[in-house]
């Protein structure tokens, strides 16, 4: 994958398949430091040690569609190959957490890409499920939950429309003032 948007948005479909009804995405732009932070944690089912010890391996994974998971062992190799690191955690019926650290400034690190695309994707992808992303950049932060949104919302889908084009320029506008502060 030539940006980590997509990396982080094939590691949370995981998150979808494994039933979570919470997924929070934590984004570190820590400039100052050369750290890149990427860590998703969910509530869903969880691993086994077995599968866990062997989930980097490209050719585990629990889809019948295919044979081989790719999404985590290449996370892992591009965390790597920019002097970074990679962790997974993971505890049968409590959830998984996946930590990453990329060189900020690392030749090698892919661009962010489209990261508020991700974002507004996983929100279409799975109604059920919420969202906690939050996005810093060195000091600055910004914090989006979609359980704060449905509530104010009051039933009202979160892909209705109009509310879903209010989301997306409210997230556009929130990342925008981080950025440029």
């Amino acid at each position: 994958m030539r940006e980590l948007s997509l990396h982080i948005l094939d590691l949370a479909e995981n998150s979808v398949r494994a039933g979570a009804s919470l997924l929070e995405i934590d984004i570190k732009e820590l400039i100052e430091n050369n750290q890149l932070i990427i860590e998703l944690k969910d509530n869903g089912k969880g691993m086994s040690k077995e599968f866990l010890n062997n989930v980097t391996n490209p050719f585990t994974t629990t889809r019948t569609t295919r044979k081989v998971g790719l999404g985590i062992p290449l996370m892992k190799m591009n965390c790597e190959k920019t002097d970074g690191y990679f962790n997974i955690s993971s505890e049968e019926n409590k959830g998984t957490k996946i930590e990453c650290m990329l060189a900020y400034n690392h030749i090698d690190r892919a661009p962010m890409g489209n990261i508020i695309d991700t974002i507004m994707s996983l929100i279409l992808y799975s109604e059920q499920m919420d969202f906690k992303y939050t996005h810093y950049i060195n000091d600055n932060s910004f914090v989006f939950d979609t359980r704060e949104i449905k509530q104010i919302l009051d039933g009202v889908p979160l892909d209705a429309p109009e509310v879903f084009d209010w989301l997306k320029s409210y997230l556009i506008e929130k990342f925008e003032m981080i950025k440029n502060a």
